[in-house]
């Protein structure tokens, strides 16, 4: 049975559950702006408080459980630094793979799906490569590397099992031109499409219009506001920029560090911020706030730092870019996509904490002088990542496959 629209079935293990939502939100609004364009049905794992199926911005979506509704931990956070911090939730991750399985098959053939969009190699990709080989040679499968599929697991046999999956699919999208050469390097074959095409941002909403004088004012900020928003893990740097604080407070006593987020490292972070005695006072943890509020934050701060040592493209970047905040970031090859150094923003060395407050205090007395690059780097990342145009894409990608 023919139908108008191409159907396409989204497969994710991150995907915004509900409205004040702290998961990244990028699959969620990538998939509402190609309801436009397709008929669009995701899937995605069960969380507790979420609805297993509901229809919402153009999109059908399903969430399968996995099990038992009160132990369905293994996707509330990121899977692999879940794993990690929690080696028991192995025990999820086979009931996990076959209940995505089944999930797939029965979606597909109730709906009569073209074409499965999987986000993240694995295990999205390779269990829609397994359905394709065993249940369906017909449907189509596009898979988007995002970052830790590709650069982490590089290590028997999750190494093989990522190759095997590019090997059997149709085409591939990565985030960033680091992910295309990783991919590249695990020895897929020749005629495999690969296009390099970002995640986006809604660029309506990380504007320098969203500055908000109350956040100042409940964090008590009377000085210069540096930011940092992203999971409290390892590859993310974080004690790098906190170790910098004492060397930037020597000459801006009153500057003060906000860190926006949760994860494994935060306990170890705020132990470091602690004894140096700058916990609370200097250096504040916010924990997680809702995708929603982030805007202000941005707008608001004076500087944003991104101290990754590892890095799949980095939107938090795009975002303060987009809020016209002068933007730091480290010199990893998927961060140079966003930051142009001394153009779009600034680069430092990855675990550079000299650096770090060099530059820092660098930017702080030559502020004025970077309001116009600001502006202008706004303008630049408007054309290369606003949702509008990277949703048009996309499109275009799981259209003509």
């Amino acid at each position: 049975m023919s139908h108008a629209k191409k159907r396409i079935l989204i497969t994710t293990s991150t995907f915004s559950r509900w409205e004040d939502d702290i998961l990244p939100s990028f699959v969620y609004e990538l998939s509402k702006r190609l309801a436009k364009h397709l008929d669009v049905y995701v899937l995605a794992p069960h969380s507790r408080g979420a609805k297993v199926f509901e229809q919402v911005d153009g999109m059908n979506i399903f969430r399968f459980r996995y099990f038992p509704a009160r132990h369905e931990k293994l996707c509330e956070r990121a899977i692999l630094p879940n794993l990690k911090e929690n080696p028991l939730l192995w025990l999820q991750v086979p009931f996990f793979l076959i209940s995505q399985f089944f999930a797939i098959a029965r979606i597909v053939n109730k709906n009569n799906i073209d074409v499965i969009h999987a986000h993240w190699v694995i295990p999205q990709g390779f269990i829609a490569a397994l359905y394709k080989l065993l249940l369906n040679h017909n449907i189509k499968i596009v898979v988007t590397g995002h970052g830790k599929d590709l650069f982490g697991l590089r290590f028997w046999p999750f190494s093989a099992l990522k190759r095997w999956t590019l090997n059997n699919i149709d085409s591939l999208t990565v985030v960033s031109n680091a992910l295309k050469d990783e991919a590249i390097n695990l020895g897929i074959r020749n005629n495999l499409s690969i296009k390099v095409v970002p995640m986006g941002v809604d660029l309506s909403l990380f504007n320098p219009d969203r500055y908000n004088e109350n956040i100042k004012k409940k964090y008590q900020i009377k000085g210069p506001f540096i930011l940092f928003v992203g999971r409290l893990s390892e590859k993310k740097g974080v004690e790098y920029l906190i170790n910098a604080m004492p060397t930037i407070l020597n000459e801006y006593p009153d500057a003060k560090l906000l860190i926006i987020g949760e994860g494994e490292r935060e306990a170890y972070l705020k132990n470091l911020s602690e004894n140096l005695g700058l916990l609370d006072r200097s250096i504040i943890f916010t924990g997680a706030i809702p995708n929603k509020e982030l805007p202000q934050y941005y707008a608001t701060a004076d500087i944003f730092i991104g101290p990754s040592i590892s890095e799949g493209l980095g939107l938090v970047f795009v975002e303060s870019i987009g809020s016209s905040t002068i933007t730091m970031g480290t010199n990893l090859p998927a961060i140079a996509d966003v930051i142009e150094d001394g153009k779009t923003g600034f680069i430092v060395e990855q675990k550079n904490s000299k650096q770090i407050a060099e530059k820092v205090k660098y930017i702080l007395s030559n502020r004025d002088n970077f309001k116009d690059m600001s502006k202008k780097a706004r303008k630049i990342i408007i054309d290369k990542f606003d949702w509008n145009l990277i949703s048009e894409k996309y499109a275009q990608i799981l259209k003509n496959i």
